[in-house]
């Protein structure tokens, strides 16, 4: 009782949706049962919800973070070889709380430390979709139980996607400067306590500057699909007895650029609207690790033939997630 107290009042923020609710009722004079009240709600609510949770889960991950700079992670990962330094490259994504985009530096600077090609592209495939703070929003907008298949369904495909590749000997097809641009050897610096702290910030802030936009708009566009758009039209083109839905949505999403803060909104509507748990992820899933504009970036440092395998593994990865969450949401929800 006591957690489940702490779940509705620290992640979902029943107390933030109940004030948003007086401010848009009593202040506003709309009503949220109707359209453009409601719609008001979501956004006003979503927007401040996802704020503050992000800005305190980036800020706590960041601290630990400034414990591991690239060069000791890449100590640590060299002690690891297979499938073990593929799970650790997988598990590194988690607490990278970076769009596909901003992990590729990352993946250069791994990949020209020496590290397996396999285990960088584990560590590609987790950082957008899995980290930390994606995790705890999540659970406040389904719940635990969603939230801990959704990491644990994105690990096993950054595994199994990075495992494949180090298989298939790619390392050819990637380009010649990325393996040439070696890492300086270089001691960790020992920071203090309040230099970690500074550090946090600054990544709260230069994340969140990023971000916000993509925020405020997954936000609109789920507040209309939860308040304009008829559950009659949704259920038409993504319904759950469409087989093509999670096709659908995994198609739709690769065109776009979001990170998975600015998505999430959506798949909570898209949900609350009839539509599968496993196609609104799946579409999630799609715009943050397939978006077009990492697909582009990454071609700069991979030739077409990886770029391919890797984009080929991962929707494979994506659609059979899809229909699974589907076909067993009933035991998630």
């Amino acid at each position: 009782m006591v957690f489940g107290w702490l779940n509705d009042q620290l992640l979902r923020m029943e107390w933030l949706s109940n004030l948003v609710k007086l401010l848009v009722e009593n202040i506003f004079g709309l009503s949220i049962q109707e359209r453009f009240g409601g719609g008001l709600h979501f956004f006003i609510y979503d927007v401040i919800k996802i704020f503050i949770l992000l800005s305190v889960l980036i800020f706590l991950i960041s601290y630990v973070q400034s414990f591991f700079p690239p060069e000791r992670t890449k100590k640590i990962l060299g002690r690891f070889n297979g499938i073990s330094a593929n799970i650790l490259g997988a598990l590194l994504g988690t607490v990278t709380p970076f769009c596909s985009c901003s992990s590729i530096p990352l993946f250069i600077g791994f990949t020209s430390a020496g590290l397996p090609i396999g285990v960088t592209f584990s560590f590609l495939i987790s950082s957008p979709l899995v980290d930390l703070a994606s995790v705890i929003l999540i659970a406040s907008i389904f719940n635990w139980t969603t939230a801990i298949a959704y990491v644990v369904v994105g690990l096993i495909l950054a595994v199994i996607g990075g495992t494949v590749i180090s298989k298939a000997k790619m390392e050819k097809y990637v380009e010649p400067f990325v393996f040439n641009n070696r890492m300086l050897e270089m001691e960790q610096e020992q920071l203090t306590t309040l230099e970690r702290l500074g550090f946090a910030k600054d990544q709260v802030r230069d994340i969140v500057k990023k971000v916000w936009i993509y925020i405020l708009i997954g936000v609109g566009i789920g507040a209309a699909i939860h308040n304009f758009i008829p559950e009659d039209v949704i259920s038409l083109l993504l319904g759950q007895d469409k087989w093509y839905s999670v096709l659908l949505a995994t198609v739709v999403g690769i065109p776009m650029y979001a990170d998975i803060f600015g998505t999430l909104p959506i798949a909570e509507a898209l949900v609350a609207k009839g539509v599968g748990l496993g196609t609104a992820l799946s579409f999630m899933m799609a715009v943050t690790a397939l978006s077009l504009p990492s697909m582009i970036m990454l071609k700069k440092v991979v030739k077409t033939k990886l770029l391919v395998v890797f984009a080929g593994v991962v929707a494979i990865g994506i659609l059979i997630i899809g229909y699974s969450f589907n076909a067993f949401a009933y035991l998630l929800m």
